[in-house]
């Protein structure tokens, strides 16, 4: 199947000399690009939100230790490894939910252990390495994700899981963009994503530029949209998945699978091995990222709340495994999941 027709956008690129970065943050009405000439300017840009999506913010740190190791003076990578020591844990911080982030970076830090003076040279295999890995496994789990969906569904997705997440095609869209191509997918649903709009701002945006037609709802006419029977799947990404498989995703993604399961509904997760924490029992055990709460009392630097009133902003949430019809990754498919089988699928 040819799906380079619905995959033309590209928000991380690596020049040889700097991070090119999409600035999601002025998406739809601006295309502006921020470059990144050090591993500051690149945990800041993820911080920041310029560049975000679990998978896509892993491959911005690893070009972000590239950028740090042309800054140090080293014989061998193990002696590089101790001093890019304090650029790991500040690119590590820019965001902790995100397990991809952290994978990418042990991922990076032990190639450079085992690097000799060529170590600079290993840096930047290793970071395009994890981007060109990451689009493959989109493409498969686009497949074995729209092998699970009948022909002439609809489908409800929730945040940016595209391109724009990933180093292209996406998790959850790509899974929507396969069934497209397939003549699976007959009608896309996306939610607006409150509070930074990456539904509204980025997801239609993205479908738009591949050709792909895409209806916008308010994060609360979900449940009545799922009464109307336009939609049979409810398609999202994860940020984290725990060895019981549980998934933290994008806040409103746990009642999103509460009303699916009220509605007969299926519901489905896709993400990448790299977003498997089988080192973490149970979501209870994530830490959940919370952003300012000026990112609800106001948007576009405008205030639409009155003074006084507080807010709290939690940016993800944890959906249990019993409410989690699949869970599809480049490995296979863990259906119905739990502890047994994610290990079936992930022993190591």
């Amino acid at each position: 199947m040819d799906y380079d027709r619905y995959d033309r956008v590209r928000a991380v690129r690596w020049t040889g000399e700097a991070l090119d970065l999409l600035d999601q943050r002025l998406l739809p009405h601006r295309q502006e690009h921020v470059l990144c000439r050090s591993s500051q300017a690149v945990a800041a840009a993820i911080h920041d939100l310029v560049v975000r999506g679990a998978p896509a913010i892993g491959i911005a740190a690893a070009w972000g230790l590239v950028l740090a190791a042309q800054q140090v003076e080293a014989g061998s990578g193990a002696q590089a490894a101790e001093r890019l020591a304090s650029a790991i844990d500040h690119l590590n911080a820019a965001r902790p939910t995100a397990v991809n982030l952290a994978w990418a970076l042990r991922r990076m830090r032990a190639r450079l252990i085992g690097a000799g003076t060529d170590w600079r040279a290993q840096l930047q295999i290793e970071a395009s390495a994890i981007e060109a890995e990451d689009l493959a496994a989109n493409r498969h789990m686009g497949q074995l994700g729209a092998a699970l969906i009948a022909p002439g569904s609809g489908v409800l997705t929730h945040c940016n899981t595209g391109s724009l997440a990933t180093a292209g095609f996406g998790t959850a869209l790509g899974v929507i963009r396969a069934g497209v191509a397939e003549g699976r997918v007959q009608r896309v649903f996306a939610g607006e994503t409150r509070p930074w709009l990456q539904g509204a701002r980025l997801t239609v945006w993205e479908l738009l530029q591949d050709g792909i037609p895409a209806t916008l709802i308010a994060d609360a006419a979900a449940a009545h949209l799922m009464a109307t029977g336009q939609v049979q799947w409810v398609i999202v990404g994860a940020d984290r998945i725990t060895a019981n498989g549980d998934v933290a995703n994008k806040i409103g993604t746990y009642q999103l699978a509460i009303a699916a399961r009220h509605h007969g509904l299926k519901f489905m997760v896709v993400a990448p091995a790299s977003t498997i924490d089988m080192h973490t029992a149970t979501g209870a055990a994530i830490e959940i990222e919370e952003r300012s709460a000026d990112e609800l009392l106001g948007y576009g630097g405008v205030r639409t709340v009155a003074e006084g009133v507080k807010a709290w902003n939690p940016v993800f949430d944890v959906t249990p495994a019993g409410l989690i019809d699949a869970i599809v990754t480049e490995r296979g498919v863990v259906e119905r999941p739990d502890a047994q089988r994610m290990r079936a699928l992930f022993p190591d």
